[in-house]
């Protein structure tokens, strides 16, 4: 576990205490804890989470808190590892911590979410997109995020319609997230009448991929699918052009950061990515945005502000409902609709957004992206 600045927090509270001569007035704080990978390769992900969340605090806060009460987002460091989840879910619930906004990797997010259930800990993920999350029948977990089996079909749709490849590979990270979505593209070229010639899993950490780039080039493949994550995306990218092998890539949102570019380097340039829609470019977002960049930070992540988003819905939740109790939140959540920098977001009776767009985009070598038309 790590939390926020926790010697600073520390002195806040004990210079608290002495500038009002009494006890902390803790019972006037609400946690949340922000669950997500804080270290591990995909800690870039966790940052965007980490930023959304803390920057919803900050503003909700600002404006008064909730009901009187100052809202505390207390960080915790899952690494995107199913086992720490667990283990974060446990101090958790230890703390007595009734909300949680997180985890962000489909893999830690499952088993996590069991704790939650079972302890009455209201869970809503910004990120975790696997559609087993919220097909355990679970009343406290909800998410501020599509599932792949609505971006699954978004990039087989492309590829089956659009793209049309006579040789096509679906590679995957055997994890999750990663094969659950591989799986939803092949699902959906299938139905497009494009039967892939490869479907094969790397190992997560995986460096070499010259024996699966001789393959797909004695194969004649000309479009990848990816499922995964950037870090073995980015090597298959610099490695392919390294080997003269020049098909087209096409990934998930698990691939779309600044850090792929930083990998692949010119490798990818070119790169199709569905990633949820840009919610920075919307005008209602104006001043959060400038706010985000005020303090030099990219609201543009895929999860920053599904995040924010995630944090609102509490706070908001809590003062509709008049109550803190989690359970009671559930419902109220489940029967209510927000207005979020996502939109405004109504719930399915599973925890799942009512509605919710993944767009494609073209990934640029300078880390930029463009929608593609």
């Amino acid at each position: 576990m790590n939390t926020i600045n926790r010697n600073v927090l520390s002195a806040a509270v004990g210079a608290v205490i002495l500038s009002l001569g009494g006890p902390a007035q803790a019972q006037d704080t609400l946690k949340i804890a922000i669950a997500g990978p804080t270290t591990g390769p995909v800690a870039q992900y966790g940052d965007m989470q980490m930023m959304g969340a803390k920057m919803a605090v900050e503003q909700i806060n600002a404006k008064g808190g909730v009901n009187g009460k100052k809202l505390e987002a207390v960080i915790m460091d899952d690494a995107c590892e199913p086992k720490q989840a667990v283990a974060v879910a446990n101090q958790i619930v230890n703390q007595k911590i009734k909300y949680v906004v997180g985890h962000l990797c489909s893999g830690s997010t499952q088993p996590a979410s069991k704790l939650y259930e079972d302890e009455g800990i209201l869970m809503i993920t910004p990120a975790a997109t696997n559609p087993a999350i919220t097909q355990q029948g679970y009343k406290m977990v909800f998410r501020t995020i599509g599932t792949d089996d609505q971006q699954g079909p978004t990039a087989g749709k492309y590829i089956a319609g659009t793209i049309k490849p006579k040789k096509l590979a679906i590679l995957h990270d055997k994890q999750q997230y990663g094969e659950g979505i591989a799986k939803e593209v092949r699902k959906t070229v299938e139905a497009g009448g494009i039967k892939p010639v490869l479907f094969e899993g790397v190992n997560k950490g995986q460096t070499d991929f010259s024996a699966l780039i001789t393959k797909m080039k004695k194969e004649g493949v000309e479009f990848i699918y990816y499922g995964g994550y950037h870090p073995e995306l980015g090597l298959l990218l610099r490695q392919s052009k390294e080997q003269g092998f020049d098909a087209k890539y096409m990934g998930p949102e698990g691939v779309g950061n600044k850090d792929i570019s930083a990998i692949a380097g010119p490798a990818s340039e070119g790169l199709l990515v569905t990633l949820p829609a840009d919610f920075s470019a919307d005008p209602a977002n104006a001043d959060l945005v400038a706010a985000f960049k005020a303090k030099n930070q990219d609201p543009t992540g895929p999860f920053v502000m599904p995040a924010y988003a995630g944090v609102q819905i509490i706070a908001d939740a809590i003062k509709g409902a008049k109550t803190e109790d989690a359970v009671k939140l559930a419902d109220y959540i489940r029967k209510n609709s927000f207005d979020t920098p996502i939109g405004k977001v109504a719930f399915k009776e599973n925890g799942d957004l009512k509605e919710f767009e993944f767009v494609i985009f073209t990934w640029h070598a300078d880390a930029t992206k463009t929608p593609v038309k």
